[in-house]
């Protein structure tokens, strides 16, 4: 009989309460270090092992041990296995040292960047005070008067009413209809048209694709990716995070371009306008940006919008680029002309329901507009009367992300409890996916632009080919969450699915593509 901890015969054999055989050194020491029993681990103390009078023991010689070749044998394994186990400890010390000659390096030029700032501020503050010596200041009161605050492009004291008071907004003009129902006209033509491209990516190279990049963009104090949003003509990544800023990357380079700051909470939507030229974003902090791209290549914010009076969930942009609409906690969602920062309507819910919305998205051709809520319903409505024409139940917490497919009759959904299928066309659920266990949510669904593939994250993020109402959608693909937070937040498949973008509760954005030996083909 062994011992259960060593594997080998015990010298001085007791036996635990639970009848399992323990050499008396090691268990007692076990006992001392744990209080418990190492095989089953229920409470163990020193009285509860009783030790087992037996005859001595002569453990046999080992066969090795027989003769000197065999001796010799031994002696050699263990100099082979202390070289190995040296040459690894000489591998980590000089990863070790050259880890920390640039941690120093780093420090120093740090140390140095602090010095000239604040010598720049110094010498900012000496030269203001110059100025105000020189120069005298002119009443508050009159400064007061002269300041104009622009806000949603108008001056701060429009936007200031009486407790209760509602905003008077404009509402969609019949001309706005025409436009609107005109964009859906020319899509609908077209989707009718509408054929996979040819050089879209294979399921035979989805099955393949693995990380082949990843990059800190955000702040490591508030570290989390909880929106994204991909520029397909110039392959430009943007980003919302935790840290309360967006930020403008580009793919190829591997270079941010631009960093968006501003909002005071988390960025919770961030979405391009056209080829770029504008980007919005929605925040925790009850507005919506909108940012104009400057000849420098930077961004600076237009207008910054106060409709809302609780967190903005979601922003989703109209076809035609000139309009968009954001979804709130407040129970409201705002349809908005782009160019002027305006807000037309404000539509809540007539039968005075306390519902926040926590998704949002445009279909396709563009009159009609999807959302989510806290209660885990998904409510369609009518763009042109703003009304509510169909409701879906069933899912089990708020609907955290809204996809329409470029088909333009299958919508999912995703929430707590899994993603849910629904058929535009007969208003049903005809598939539900329960990717993860009762304790972890799903955190985004997306169809990639073709129609052809949809992602979904959670504590990891799967790819599934996208099938008829009546057959099988396969999971062809799952992508551990290398994040180590076991949070994936959001995905996007980039131009014709070449890759697929996705970020979670760190401050990396991770690309997943072919290996690197196959780039040619992603190229």
């Amino acid at each position: 009989m062994n011992c259960s901890i060593s594997g080998e015969v015990p010298e001085e054999p007791v036996v635990s309460k639970s009848g399992i055989l323990f050499e008396k050194r090691l268990i007692e020491r076990h006992i001392l270090d744990y209080a418990k029993c190492p095989i089953t681990g229920e409470p163990l103390t020193l009285d509860d092992i009783v030790p087992i009078k037996t005859g001595k023991i002569v453990k046999p010689r080992p066969l090795q041990a027989a003769s000197i070749p065999g001796m010799l044998g031994m002696f050699q394994n263990e100099w082979d296995g202390l070289m190995l186990s040296n040459f690894a400890l000489e591998q980590q010390l000089h990863t070790a040292r050259q880890e920390l000659s640039h941690a120093l390096y780093q420090h120093d030029a740090a140390c140095r960047v602090i010095a000239r700032l604040k010598k720049e501020r110094d010498d900012a503050r000496s030269l203001l005070a110059q100025a105000e010596r020189q120069f005298p200041i002119s009443s508050p009161n009159a400064t007061s008067a002269n300041v104009s605050v622009l806000s949603n492009g108008k001056r701060a004291a429009e936007d200031e009413l009486a407790p209760g008071a509602k905003k008077i907004h404009p509402g969609i003009t019949t001309s706005i209809i025409s436009e609107l129902t005109d964009c859906n006209a020319a899509l609908s033509q077209q989707r009718k048209k509408r054929q996979i491209p040819a050089t879209l990516a294979s399921v035979d190279d989805i099955e393949r694709y693995t990380q082949t990049s990843s990059h800190p963009i955000h702040k490591t104090n508030k570290p989390g990716i909880v929106s994204l949003d991909i520029l397909y003509p110039k392959d430009i990544i943007a980003t919302g995070g935790i840290d309360t800023n967006a930020v403008i990357f580009d793919r190829p380079s591997g270079q941010i371009l631009s960093t968006l700051s501003g909002h005071s909470k988390k960025v919770t939507s961030v979405k391009f306008v056209g080829q770029g030229d504008s980007i919005l974003t929605g925040s925790a902090d009850k507005t919506v940006r909108l940012w104009e791209s400057s000849d420098d290549g930077n961004y600076n914010c237009r207008h910054v919008l106060r409709d809302h009076t609780a967190e903005v969930q979601a922003v989703t942009v109209h076809a035609t680029n000139n309009y968009f609409v954001t979804a709130s906690l407040d129970g409201t969602w705002c349809f908005y002309d782009l160019s002027s920062g305006t807000c037309l309507t404000q539509v809540s819910e007539s039968s005075g329901s306390s519902e926040g919305y926590t998704s949002a998205s445009f279909h396709p051709d563009g009159l009609i507009l999807g959302t989510g809520t806290t209660e885990g319903l998904v409510k369609i409505w009518d763009v042109k009367s703003q009304a509510n024409v169909a409701r879906f139940d069933g899912h089990v917490g708020p609907v955290t992300a809204i996809s329409f497919s470029e088909n333009g009759y299958f919508l999912a959904t995703a929430a707590h409890d899994g993603v849910r299928l629904w058929d535009l066309r007969k208003l049903k659920n005809f598939r539900n996916f329960a990717p993860y266990d009762s304790e972890t949510p799903t955190n985004y669904v997306e169809f990639d632009h073709s129609g052809s593939y949809l992602a979904v994250a959670g504590s990891d993020t799967r790819i599934y080919q996208v099938a008829s109402v009546k057959h099988e959608w396969n999971c062809i693909k799952t992508f551990p969450d290398l994040s180590g937070t076991g949070k994936a937040t959001c995905v996007k498949f980039g131009q014709d699915s070449k890759y697929i973008a996705v970020g979670s509760m760190d401050r990396n954005l991770r690309i997943f593509g072919l290996p690197i030996e196959d780039g040619s083909a992603e190229s």
